[in-house]
């Protein structure tokens, strides 16, 4: 806890001086204010970040955190847990999505077993197991708060390494069969929508199987009866570990003044866990994608936060974060490499 207390208490605000700077060099480049979107806002909350106008992404990191979930005895997903295990081993080897995608944007992927049900045997494999899996939350809370804590803060430690090393933009991903149950559980605690509102298909459920789903949430809420309002209460009730690492992931990285992108429903999840213990973090989140997940939108509203692409994508690992790397950078690169006006010689309207 003590680490925990520590990584909340470094989390700053963004700096508004910096953020003016950037937005007034991006007014005085040669085009219409404003005409590059999203891109200069991300540069202008890249300045309020790091207090520097030209920030640099380069180094770019992309951590899946791995765990398995006792409910999936329930049912609410057309993988068994095993399949956890064997994509683990696909990351590792470099042939999943993620692998073929972060390659492509020049990012190193790392994989955390926080919570494979299974050893995993790998050199390449970091090594930080809080518990083999959660407990199925439809009988008692997926783990205790202490474990809910441990989880944080081998994410809080895996980022900070990291970030050591040199990393400047951390992307999250997750690897965990029937996480989008966890997730949902999660999101349904912090709003007031219904379960027919938030839930989603996953894997690509069938209704039997969805409606099954709905079905084992409402049973784990009723029983667990999560605090809304307390990060670690609804993390050790009704997530995952893997959730509670990438939650310490988003408050390490904040803490280090470093962006996360933001993936999808797991990923939201998470960042909802950790905007529960320090709402600040959010200054330091860029959501990448809108997931198809119903709850995925409504978790961007709860953060203040706007996705930048809409593509349709659902396959977790973080493949939209990574997908997101890019345009991150070509922000950094519009305000640093543009010529100004004056530079270009170019009259500006009045």
């Amino acid at each position: 806890m003590e680490l925990l207390e520590q990584t909340i208490a470094k989390i700053e605000r963004l700096n508004k001086e910096k953020m003016a700077e950037a937005q007034d060099r991006l007014d005085s480049l040669t085009k219409p204010p404003g005409s590059l979107g999203k891109l200069e806002e991300i540069a202008i909350k890249l300045a309020g970040m790091k207090g520097e106008v030209f920030t640099k992404v380069d180094q770019k990191v992309h951590i899946v955190m791995a765990g398995d979930h006792g409910v999936v005895e329930e049912g609410v997903s057309t993988c068994p847990s095993d399949v956890t295990t064997q994509m683990v081993y696909n990351f590792l080897n470099g042939g999943a999505a993620i692998n073929v995608l972060a390659r492509q944007v020049g990012a190193k992927v790392k994989v955390v077993d926080i919570g494979v049900a299974n050893e995993i045997e790998a050199d390449k494999i970091i090594s930080r197991k809080v518990k083999a899996g959660t407990d199925n939350m439809i009988y008692g809370p997926a783990m205790s708060q202490a474990e809910a804590i441990s989880s944080i803060e081998v994410g809080i430690e895996v980022v900070q390494d990291l970030i050591a090393d040199g990393a400047n933009l951390i992307g999250t991903g997750e690897m965990g069969i029937g996480n989008t149950t966890p997730s949902s559980a999660i999101i349904a605690t912090v709003t007031d929508l219904s379960l027919e509102q938030l839930v989603g298909r996953g894997t690509g459920i069938d209704d039997q199987k969805l409606a099954k789903k709905k079905e084992i949430i409402a049973q784990a809420l009723e029983l667990n009866q999560p605090d809304s309002e307390d990060g670690i209460d609804i993390l050790a009730k009704v997530g995952g570990l893997e959730i509670g690492g990438l939650a310490g992931v988003m408050l390490g990285a904040a803490a280090n003044k470093t962006p996360v992108m933001v993936d999808g429903l797991i990923s939201a999840a998470a960042a909802v866990i950790a905007y529960k213990l320090e709402p600040k973090v959010s200054n330091y989140l860029i959501p990448s994608h809108r997931s198809v997940e119903p709850g995925h939108i409504r978790m961007h509203e709860i953060l203040g936060l706007e996705p930048m692409l809409e593509m349709d994508i659902r396959l977790g690992e973080g493949t939209g974060a990574v997908l997101g790397m890019e345009l991150v950078e070509a922000a950094t690169r519009i305000i640093s490499q543009m010529a100004t006006l004056e530079e270009a010689g170019v009259a500006a309207n009045k």
